[in-house]
């Protein structure tokens, strides 16, 4: 196949085609609908499609990326307010009934994973039609990952999910959602495993984010969250923990963490040194993970993103290869395994930074002893607050850890107005 030479430029090809189409009631009506034809038949404009689908998830303000740490960061106390002139964030930040529909934060989440679910859609489908199979399944596998993502987010931040893309949608618990993201992801790692995907397509995409590992660890991901702990399980098995697969940034494309907040020091920062955790999940002040994650300054505030948020350039991890070792660790102490659960956890716990593919290591001493079941929890819990900082989970990991809601400041969010007004569907929002 010819050399298409389109990564993020080709972004564009789709910018009447597909931007145009969004409306919050998730009717997507074309108005260029000959063009979009085009685009859609061809390798060309589904690669275009495909790679705005990671810009859609990561660029800027709008992008799921930041919106997801954000609207997390604030209600788990990750990350403090510091212009309450940001009333998106102030909201956030003040939690239980100060946080309505009106709250853009929540908007750009919902309403750019829905958009992320019908692009994706449309490539998953047309690419099927492609003679050239291996590239093909590139694209497939590509977009599924995205369209997994935006369905496991707002499966994490709201109680109820949209069934699908179109009028007066109806929807489906959040459980159904995150068994709904494991669909798309078997139907990709069946089709690369007919039709392994071409360099041809690998070169066409942003360089950083490795496929299979990638449809492995969401799978896991999203059948933990499910309960499925069988199936978290063998899926965090057939990832490979040497590998990375992130998103890449660089002086065009920032990286927006660092965009948004870091360079500005106007909107958050990391709540203290303790990435907000209290009482007996206090970090060890030896954890190395807490110099990774936080930085200090001589001036307020003294405690300041550094990680994945460091610079502009910094890529940030789809997953992290330690999320995937906590996976196996708390499957274990649920069924209850408990020596391999503290086998597991203990990887975490003495893992350096030289022995992680992201530089992320507590370099602490194994644990020793006799643990039960819910110490082996509650230790994963923490750590998994430390590994994972901004990454977005948390508030996830609260719940499913039943840790008290005074604790957070939502369980929930309410639904954006503007699906409200337009889907007549939409579920009553939850009291917290």
């Amino acid at each position: 196949m010819k050399t298409i030479n389109i990564k993020y430029s080709a972004f564009l090809v789709m910018v009447t085609a597909s931007s145009m189409l969004f409306s919050c009631k998730k009717e997507y009506k074309d108005p260029n609908g000959a063009i979009a034809a085009d685009v859609l038949a061809s390798s060309k404009g589904l690669t275009g499609v495909s790679v705005g689908l990671q810009r859609v998830y990561t660029v800027s303000r709008p992008g799921l990326l930041f919106n997801s740490i954000a609207a997390n960061g604030f209600v788990t106390n990750e990350v403090f307010l510091l212009n309450s002139g940001n009333i998106p964030e102030l909201q956030l930040s003040t939690g239980g009934s100060a946080v309505d529909g009106t709250n853009s934060i929540l908007l750009n989440l919902w309403a750019n994973a829905n958009k992320i679910v019908y692009d994706s859609d449309n490539v998953i489908t047309n690419a099927a039609n492609l003679a050239d199979k291996n590239y093909a399944a590139g694209l497939i596998a590509y977009s599924s990952i995205f369209k997994a993502l935006a369905i496991g987010n707002m499966s994490q931040f709201w109680e109820k999910v949209p069934s699908g893309i179109g009028s007066n949608v109806t929807f489906i618990t959040r459980v159904e959602g995150f068994n709904k993201a494991i669909s798309v992801i078997d139907n990709a790692i069946s089709v690369i495993a007919a039709n392994p995907v071409s360099a041809t397509f690998l070169a066409q995409i942003p360089a950083g984010l490795d496929i299979t590992n990638t449809l492995y660890a969401l799978k896991a991901r999203y059948a933990l969250f499910a309960g499925n702990y069988p199936l978290a399980l063998a899926a965090a098995n057939q990832v490979d923990l040497t590998k990375r697969s992130a998103f890449n940034f660089d002086a065009i494309t920032l990286n927006p963490i660092f965009e948004v907040a870091t360079s500005t020091n106007n909107v958050f920062q990391p709540t203290n040194a303790n990435l907000g955790l209290t009482g007996s999940f206090t970090p060890d002040p030896a954890d190395k993970r807490i110099p990774f994650y936080t930085s200090t300054a001589v001036i307020a505030p003294a405690v300041r993103i550094s990680g994945f948020g460091a610079a502009a350039s910094t890529a940030f991890p789809i997953y992290l290869p330690g999320e995937i070792t906590l996976i196996k660790a708390e499957v274990y102490a649920r069924q209850p395994d408990l020596p391999n659960a503290l086998t597991e956890l203990n990887k975490i716990i003495t893992k350096t930074a030289a022995g992680d593919p992201f530089g992320v290591g507590a370099a602490l001493p194994a644990l020793t002893g006799s643990y039960s079941q819910q110490q082996l929890l509650d230790l994963i819990y923490q750590n998994r607050c430390i590994e994972l900082y901004m990454s977005g989970l948390k508030l996830e990991d609260m719940r499913r850890f039943a840790r008290p809601t005074s604790e957070r400041k939502r369980n929930f969010f309410p639904y954006p107005f503007q699906e409200r007004d337009n889907n007549s569907n939409t579920p009553a929002d939850p009291s917290f």
